[in-house]
Parts: structure tokens; sequence; C-alpha cells
């Protein structure tokens, strides 16, 4: 990308940013959203393309950092940032078939470690539901196990941290990102007993979409908040959250 064209792009990010923190705005003053506090002031780098962009603090990754990317879809830019910056080797997760696809198409590099399995708060098989816009990649877990679903709902595979940690054989993970369709209240509502407690945590809250609701996302928060997490960022639409835990400067 030329330099003009880099200046251009930057200009639109920064444009849409401002757009999307009034529409936050908006929706917190009629109750449909809210402005938590940042609580941690780091050095803060934003990393992937617009639309699929994560915010991490930089300065506690390093090449032997353990991150894990839950939730893929058909966009790799920020893992391939991160690997880019950092050179760490990415373990990398999600078990929706148009995923897989994308993958297989596009060839995996050598650095991302593909596991074709969801995360959840337990062990299992579980019934994903199909996005209701055909164009769009990710599926939304279904909470209630004993739901019938239709014929456009998939059943897959799905195992909890501490399970996944055991089986990758490690127990200690620097930065763990999960944008996994309103999965993430059941993962976070496991985290006290699971033994483990990411350094960074990267999280797209779905209040907005898939029957959650903005209370669901004020209580995950203050659970992490007791766990020792501090808020560092949210992106300016108000879904993606950057926790760092209260002890990672002495790890």
């Amino acid at each position: 990308m030329g330099s003009a064209s880099k200046i251009m792009s930057n200009r639109l990010v920064k444009i849409r940013a401002v757009i999307h923190r009034g529409k936050r705005l908006v929706r917190t003053f009629r109750g449909a959203d809210w402005w938590p506090q940042v609580d941690r002031s780091v050095r803060r780098l934003r990393l992937g393309d617009d639309g699929a962009a994560w915010t991490v603090a930089p300065d506690y990754l390093d090449r032997n950092s353990v991150v894990w990317s839950v939730g893929v879809g058909e966009n790799i830019s920020f893992d391939a940032e991160l690997h880019d910056r950092f050179g760490v080797q990415i373990q990398a997760f999600d078990p929706t078939p148009r995923s897989c696809c994308w993958l297989q198409s596009h060839g995996v590099p050598d650095w991302f470690h593909f596991h074709p399995l969801g995360l959840a708060g337990y062990d299992g098989r579980s019934r994903f539901r199909a996005p209701a816009n055909t164009a769009h990649v990710s599926y939304a877990i279904l909470e209630d196990r004993d739901h019938q679903g239709d014929e456009t709902d998939i059943i897959v595979e799905v195992r909890c941290l501490a399970t996944l940690a055991t089986s990758l054989g490690k127990r200690e993970i620097d930065l763990l990102k999960m944008d996994i369709e309103g999965a993430e209240y059941g993962v976070l509502d496991t985290l006290p007993c699971q033994g483990i407690l990411p350094r960074q945590l990267l999280v797209e809250f779905h209040h907005r979409q898939h029957d959650r609701s903005i209370a669901q996302t004020i209580a995950a928060t203050h659970k992490l908040q007791a766990l020792g997490y501090r808020l560092f960022d949210v992106s300016p639409n108000g879904e993606e959250y950057a926790f760092l835990h209260a002890e990672a400067e002495f790890k």
C-alpha cells in the first residue's frame, strides 16, 4: 500500500471510530448499551484489518508468549500481525464449517496451529445455530443443550479451557482472544474453577446479538474484575474488550 493510500485508510478508520462512538453513546443513553470505565493505563497496540482488529498490551508479549485465538472466521489479519510483531506461535480454534473450508483453501502458515474445536464452559458436543444472514460466517452456540433446533444447525465438538490447556501441555496462557458468538458468557462463568487465568483476555461481547443482554456483559465484566482483571481498552463500537490481569506485570 502506497503512503497516500495508507494515509487515506487511516483517516477512514478514524472517521469510522468516531461514528461508532457516537452510535454507542446514543445506545448508552437509551439503556441499550453501557460505557465501562477503563481502569488500567498501559501502552496499547491495535492489530488487524479494520473490522477484524484487536487491541493488545504489547509490553506483556514476546516471542515465547502462549497465544490462543478462538473464533477464526475468514480473517486472520490480527493473528498475522501478532506473529509478525512478536514471532509468536498461535493456537487457533473454530469449529464452523465455513471457517474450516476457508483456512483449507487459503493454506495455513506454519506458525498458525488450527484446531476444529469450539470453546465452551464444558466438554462435549453442542448445537450451533446458523447465522440469519448467509453472508456471515460465524455460528452461535445454543446454551440450551436440549434445544431441538432446525435443519440449518450443526453439532460440533467443544472443550472447556482446562481440557484444551491440558491437551496442549500449556496451562499458562499469555493472551486469549475470544470471538465466539455468545459462548463467551459461559466460558467466563467457569474461569474460577478452571485454574487458568490468561494474562491478557480479549473478548468480543455479543450483548446486542443472539438473545444476550447488556446485563450479562456488565455482570461478566464485574466477575472478571473480582478475579483480578483490569480493563485497558474498549473498541469504538463497544463490543471488543481488552483486559490485563493484575499479576501480569510480575510474570
